[in-house]
């Protein structure tokens, strides 16, 4: 009756008195049948190793790492190295795997890559940061072949491991140390045009600037100086020449030059006091002009007295004397001149000198404007290939000694920390797995065949059945009885068969009226 309607814990009890034979018997049949299978199912081995991974030995603070690549990542990287075919194949042939089966290499190269397993540990310890190790699976249907090719895997994960490290290392001293003599030879290049540039533009630079400024107010100084000097010789040039001509005249009126020696005197004497306030008013006392002029006062003052002191000569006697040579007075005036004249020389060439100077000076303070922008780009280039250099110097020092690091194996490194087991019980198939599965399908075919059987059975057993059948109450229940059945053909009789929806009201009297 099970579906028609709604059973209670005792219809349940009813069903399983009733029928549990249904159920014990497969609950035990199909377990022994689960384990008979198995000594039929070809019997897998697993072999494990425990690798670590160990950090760098040397503290990072002192030699950074060559490798920045994270664990993970090159975790992944070396396993599908691993698991190439130029890495399966050679393990294939060697331990003969799957010989058995009959499959071509590449189907064999592809259970391999299945069999083979590995699985990262994750830290337990909080904030350990990355991976402690990983652990590597191979299975196989020989316990020993398991064992080996385990261990060959191994042995090429750690072996790759190092390979790879060593050659990223080296590869990216390699790269750094390319770039470092491309970086010298721009530092080079820059160097050489910013020294030819200082060459080139010499005493223009902007660092010159100042120094250039002083030196033009100095030469400006002296100039001023020069010129002062050019126009106090010209004075005494003229000066000169016009006594030196007075004197001249005065010689040559014959008879004459006594008389008119003592006027000549006083009138340069006049000449050279009124020089003398001119320079004093110009120059110190110290000024060799002012000292010449000082000094040739004092000798006319001592002539002028010696002739006022001399007693007349008589003219017939002047006129009779012979043509004589300079006086000493006019040959102190020719030596004055040309001393004049040569000194005049060597100021005026100074002067231009000066002022030749002075315009080179000027044209470089006008052209260091010029010359400092193109100073500037030359410059910040020459920095920036400086400062390039020096970094790239210094990280490939860094990467030389983390080089070294890896050729020593001090770096992080792949240990072996459990070597492959031998394993001494397949873990395909587990008969345990297969009892207790079939323990498991057993019972549950057997609920489902009573289920089945129930579902389909729609003899009625109790009141409640013909209440679901009929809407009816119940007037009597006659329980079963086998006797009883076999003596009386009436009512009993139909009770034995089971009831259709329609049996129930054929059983009960017709109602009064």
């Amino acid at each position: 009756m099970l579906g028609h309607r709604t059973l209670n814990v005792e219809d349940y009890l009813t069903i399983l008195k009733r029928r549990w034979w249904i159920i014990v018997l497969p609950t035990i049949i199909l377990p022994i049948v689960a384990i008979v299978i198995t000594f039929f199912i070809p019997a897998k081995y697993q072999s494990q190793t425990l690798v670590l991974i160990n950090q760098q030995k040397v503290p990072a603070e002192i030699v950074k790492p060559v490798i920045a690549e994270d664990l993970g990542s090159r975790i992944a990287s070396i396993e599908e190295q691993i698991l190439s075919r130029s890495k399966i194949e050679p393990i294939i042939n060697k331990y003969n795997l799957y010989a058995d089966k009959h499959l071509n290499m590449d189907e064999r190269v592809d259970l391999t890559r299945k069999d083979i397993q590995i699985v990262p540990i994750t830290s337990t310890i909080a904030r350990a940061g990355g991976l402690p190790g990983f652990k590597i699976f191979f299975t196989a249907s020989d316990p020993n072949t398991a064992q080996q090719v385990c261990a060959e895997i191994t042995s090429l994960f750690t072996a790759t491991n190092l390979a790879s490290r060593t050659a990223d290392a080296q590869g990216t001293t390699a790269f750094l140390k390319e770039q470092l003599e491309d970086a010298r030879r721009t530092l080079d290049e820059q160097a050489a045009k910013l020294s030819a540039f200082q060459r080139q533009y010499s005493g223009m630079l902007p660092e010159d600037e100042n120094n250039n400024i002083q030196i033009l107010n100095s030469l400006n100084s002296r100039l001023d100086s020069t010129t002062q000097a050019v126009q106090g010789l010209e004075a005494s040039q003229s000066f000169t020449q016009a006594l030196l001509s007075q004197q001249a005249q005065a010689a040559s009126v014959p008879g004459g030059a006594a008389a008119q020696a003592p006027a000549v005197q006083q009138k340069e004497l006049e000449d050279l006091r009124t020089k003398e306030a001119q320079l004093s008013t110009q120059y110190t006392d110290d000024y060799p002009e002012v000292k010449a002029v000082r000094r040739r006062i004092g000798e006319l003052e001592k002539q002028i007295e010696k002739a006022a002191s001399a007693p007349p000569v008589a003219p017939a006697a002047v006129s009779a004397a012979p043509a004589r040579a300079d006086s000493a007075s006019v040959q102190e005036l020719k030596a004055r001149l040309n001393a004049i004249n040569s000194q005049l020389s060597l100021k005026r060439k100074e002067q231009d000198q000066l002022s030749g100077q002075i315009r080179a000076y000027q044209g470089k303070i006008q052209a260091t404007p010029l010359v400092e922008e193109q100073a500037k780009q030359l410059t910040r280039d020459h920095d920036t290939a400086v400062t390039f250099y020096n970094n790239l110097l210094a990280q490939t020092q860094q990467a030389k000694m983390g080089t070294d690091l890896e050729n020593r194996q001090q770096g992080e490194t792949f240990s072996l920390l459990d070597a492959s087991n031998l394993p001494d019980s397949p873990i395909w198939p587990k008969r345990n797995v297969f009892g207790f599965g079939g323990l498991a399908l057993g019972f549950t075919l057997g609920l489902g065949i009573v289920g089945l059987l129930e579902y389909k059975d729609t003899a009625l057993r109790s009141e409640r059945d013909v209440w679901a059948f009929t809407q009816l109450p119940t007037l009597a229940v006659i329980a079963w009885s086998g006797d009883v059945a076999h003596t009386n053909n009436g009512i009993l009789a139909r009770l034995k068969r089971p009831f259709s929806r329609k049996a129930p009201k054929q059983l009960l009297p017709d109602a009064p009226g």
